[in-house]
């Protein structure tokens, strides 16, 4: 029953390189956003498929071998709908875990589907029977029982290329 931050959360987080995978990706919202404001969505800036920026493909950007590696996976297996899992928090956060305020740590920053994210959220924090015990332990010192389990990630803390 420990909590996450007792419990070695950060183990396997970090490379040998000393760079955090879990902010190690390029920051996509951003290009969409902007593109939003602009009225370029969807005909000039299509929201379905953002590539990755040319600035990090260079090779003296600061990207971890196995951010590349995942990058190269998702040009070769093109997907819309992706999870992902870390060990420690008993929480399933839901698109955009960036704020769109970039000054913001927290704000609720749903997506156009936000509706289906929050049900697929829904059905797998009610059904991971962890999750839906009643002797679950916090986050820290959140309780996100009070939100069934689930969260806007960017609501929770911002995570600017998640």
């Amino acid at each position: 029953r420990q909590g996450s931050e007792l419990s070695g959360w950060a183990m396997g987080r970090w490379t040998y390189e000393g760079i955090d995978l879990n902010h190690n990706f390029a920051d996509l919202n951003t290009a969409l956003w902007d593109a939003e404001d602009n009225d370029l969505v969807p005909h000039e800036f299509p929201n379905h498929y953002i590539p990755i920026p040319e600035y990090y493909t260079f090779a003296n950007a600061t990207v971890a071998p196995e951010t590349r590696a995942v990058i190269d996976w998702m040009q070769r297996y093109p997907f819309v709908l992706s999870a992902n899992l870390h060990g420690g928090e008993l929480v399933v956060t839901y698109p955009f875990d960036m704020t769109r305020t970039y000054w913001k740590a927290q704000e609720l920053t749903p997506t156009a589907d936000d509706g289906v994210f929050r049900w697929l959220a829904t059905v797998y924090a009610t059904s991971n029977l962890a999750m839906a015990s009643e002797e679950r332990r916090l986050c820290h010192y959140d309780d996100f029982t009070r939100f069934g389990n689930i969260i806007n990630g960017a609501n929770w803390h911002t995570v600017p290329g998640s």
